[in-house]
């Protein structure tokens, strides 16, 4: 009988085991810290409001990566400044400033869809503050949140974290703040869960 439970038991197994991927370090992930990882597991996405491929990971991939993620495990995302010459910086503020006052998913969409939908052009902070005003955001409460500390506060963790990740290019994720998935290696988003999944376990 125990037998027949362990044959039982491996079959059941099998398929499970088909799909698992033997993620390497080099190859599929890059370690980019050698310290101690982030206090609590995280899964870190770095993104530009000027590029593309991050409007397209942000619609299709960055709702399941929030709707999957593990327990205890908190997803965050960073805005990098060196795409978009002067306004990369501006529109990290944005990013912030939308966070600051709760309403990131409105104004994440719009600015994406400004630049690559409308083909609008941002040439200065004020162009970005209509963008909020018309999606709901009180002038003043944007000029407030846009020059306050924890905007600014904000903006240098994201910088740091943008720069100890070592970036080429973004889309980018980094768990623990300490692996740089290798996006190009993996063939899914099966993948990609399961190696996020795997590197969040890891010292």
């Amino acid at each position: 009988m125990k037998k027949a439970l362990l044959v039982a038991f491996a079959l059941l197994m099998a398929p499970m085991a088909a799909m698992a991927v033997d993620f390497k370090e080099g190859v599929n992930y890059t370690v980019v810290s050698e310290g101690p990882g982030t206090a609590k597991p995280e899964i870190a996405e770095f993104f530009s409001f000027y590029c593309p491929h991050c409007y397209n990971f942000a619609k299709a991939q960055v709702p399941q990566i929030k709707a999957n993620l593990p327990e205890g495990v908190v997803f965050k995302q960073n805005h990098v400044e060196f795409i978009g010459r002067e306004m990369g910086t501006e529109m990290s503020r944005a990013f912030a400033v939308a966070h600051q006052l709760k309403v990131e998913d409105k104004i994440e969409h719009a600015l994406f869809s400004a630049i690559h939908d409308k083909k609008q052009r941002f040439v200065s902070r004020d162009d970005i503050r209509q963008v909020f005003i018309a999606n709901g955001v009180e002038g003043k409460d944007f000029d407030a949140a846009a020059n306050s500390f924890m905007v600014s506060a904000q903006m240098a963790q994201m910088k740091r974290a943008t720069e100890n990740a070592k970036l080429s290019g973004v889309p980018a994720i980094v768990v623990n703040g300490k692996y740089r998935v290798e996006m190009g290696s993996l063939k899914s988003f099966d993948e990609l869960t399961q190696l996020t999944d795997y590197l969040t376990k890891l010292k």
